[in-house]
């Protein structure tokens, strides 16, 4: 299967946190593909590579994701390439 990864800045003004993590998770949930997200960060940091579910609100927003913050979002699935699209729509609109 497929497998797509995109890295981004958070521009949505409240990040990943209430509102725009259920609208996240919803429309991860619409799709076939897994997808997760992670917090880019240093190696060294105590939570590099710690990735959640996508489509859990609650997991979205333990990585405390804010408004400038790099994000990882990774998929796998036949439909992968168009959830991370509309997931990076959610992250970082125009």
């Amino acid at each position: 299967m497929p497998t797509v990864e995109r890295r981004l800045v958070v521009t949505e003004e409240a990040g990943l946190h209430a509102r725009p993590a259920a609208l996240f998770a919803q429309t991860a949930a619409r799709y076939e593909s897994e997808v997760t997200v992670a917090r880019a960060v240093e190696p060294a940091a105590p939570d590099a590579g710690r990735e959640v579910s996508a489509r859990s609100v609650l997991a979205l927003m333990t990585l405390n994701i804010r408004c400038g913050d790099e994000i990882v979002i990774r998929a796998q699935g036949t439909d992968s390439s168009a959830v991370v699209d509309a997931l990076a729509l959610i992250a970082s609109p125009s």
